[in-house]
């Protein structure tokens, strides 16, 4: 059984972090190990990864705290606000001009204030996340340190009577049969990636760890939707085989649209196919769509339309022999309005939403058009966040702009397969966020209706 994923992005859908921080690109392993450093290739040891980044022996980092110096502002509270806050601390206003970060954290080598006297009176709000912010540094380093990273040695296909175990990071790396992580940072790098695929995977799977029992989070709704999909996603044996006698009909891909595709749609495929690998018995097609879509891929260029290709949509074929993954550089309303996916199958479709910063003031109204679609297709949306706060408002913009025709699916909460590794905001240091930190559901409102036939003889 074949199954469709279409990753589907707005026209303007802005993230909801001023900046989000694009991931490296892992080469596949049967090359990785084959390429030949270079002579001016920088090498660091593991007990010798915390420098400044101001300083750092790496160009990319060293690049990356001019970014900061120059846009990124001083949080002290005599400086006027330069944007919303992104928690709910409020930003205290003052008649002192704004003042970009010059001076570093001797603890965590980040540009975190304007001067040091501002840096020392800030001093104990800033210690909330030094910790985490000397962690992000070395995290930095770490994937610029030169070494070998067998923790995107990514194993292919278990044999289908071996049942993998979801209820957390390493139960499910060690029933997939991952090289051992035994590092903490090793584990913070590899799951970086993996949180895209495991997180879709970890919902729809029969044996997610989300379900109708107390604390399950997963509402009777959310049941009802994702037995739909399940029942497509789990077919039993049909004795297919190679031979005449052994032909069968396939049922038509599942579809899982991804709105606000953008780093994820720069993923090595050896990633995503980590998610066919949960289901082997169907084929997934992941559609990116969006004009961010291609941002991160500077070698795909959209070919021109065609007649079969009217939205130069960049089509990479049997990935895996189970994957196909199609690129769409143009917005959602265009190709649903062209009824280019029409119909949608409760069976067969769903979508979802990495970060999408649906109430976030700079993007939310872009998504207004959106999501009147997105309702009245009746198929399971699953988002994520960056932070409580950020879900927390995306829920509140969807319940205000839903006007009482949404169904939840899934309460939100913490995302079991969230990201283990931090991540700060280069344009506010202050700002600290794990990838898909938590995670939540909806669908457009279902009513049932009975019928009702009047009695004979009256």
């Amino acid at each position: 059984m074949q199954v469709e994923i279409a990753v589907v992005l707005t026209a303007s859908a802005v993230n909801d972090k001023l900046t989000e921080p694009s991931l490296p690109y892992i080469p596949p392993s049967s090359t990785a190990s084959r390429q030949q450093p270079s002579k001016e290739q920088t090498y660091l040891r593991p007990d010798d990864l915390f420098h400044s980044f101001t300083n750092s022996p790496i160009p990319t980092i060293r690049q990356r705290a001019a970014v900061m110096r120059q846009n990124a502002y001083c949080p002290h509270p005599d400086h006027q606000p330069t944007h919303l806050p992104s928690s709910p601390r409020a930003a205290a206003t003052s008649t002192l001009a704004p003042a970009h970060v010059r001076h570093e954290c001797p603890d965590c080598g980040i540009p975190v204030a304007c001067s040091e006297a501002h840096f020392a009176d800030t001093y104990d709000q800033h210690l909330e996340i030094c910790d985490l912010l000397r962690q992000i540094n070395e995290d930095d380093h770490d994937l610029h340190s030169g070494r070998f990273f067998p923790e995107f040695e990514y194993p292919d296909a278990s044999i289908e009577e071996a049942q993998i175990n979801m209820q957390n990071w390493d139960t499910l790396l060690f029933t997939r049969e991952f090289t051992a992580v035994n590092d903490e940072r090793s584990m913070r790098q590899v799951t970086r990636l993996l949180t895209y695929p495991i997180t879709i995977g970890s919902i729809l799977h029969e044996l997610s760890p989300y379900s109708i029992k107390r604390n399950g989070r997963l509402t009777s709704e959310g049941l009802r939707s994702l037995s739909a999909l399940r029942y497509t996603l789990h077919p039993p044996r049909t004795g297919a085989g190679i031979t005449i006698a052994g032909l069968r009909p396939n049922p038509p891909p599942v579809r899982l649209f991804i709105l606000g595709a953008r780093a994820e749609s720069s993923l090595p495929r050896e990633v995503w196919l980590q998610l066919s690998h949960l289901f082997p018995r169907v084929a997934f097609h992941l559609i990116f769509i969006g004009p961010e879509a291609l941002a991160n891929r500077p070698d795909d260029v959209a070919p021109p339309p065609t007649p079969g290709n009217p939205f130069s949509a960049v089509v990479e074929d049997r990935l895996g022999g189970q994957m196909k993954i199609s690129t769409y550089a143009t917005v959602f309303e265009a190709l649903h309005q062209a009824q280019h996916f029409a119909p949608y199958d409760p069976y067969f479709d769903a979508f979802v939403l990495f970060h999408p910063g649906l109430g976030h003031p700079a993007s939310s109204a872009s998504w207004a058009p959106t999501l009147p679609i997105l309702l009245d297709t009746k198929i399971p949306v699953i988002c994520t966040g960056y932070t409580e706060f950020d879900m927390q408002r995306d829920i509140d913009w969807v319940k205000e702009q839903g006007g009482g025709e949404v169904d939840f699916l899934l309460e939100p909460g913490e995302n079991r397969f969230r990201s283990l590794r931090w991540e700060v905001n280069d344009l506010d240091p202050g700002d600290v966020s794990a990838g898909n930190w938590g995670v939540w559901g909806f669908r457009g409102k279902r009513y049932e209706a009975d019928r009702y036939e009047e009695k004979r003889g009256e």
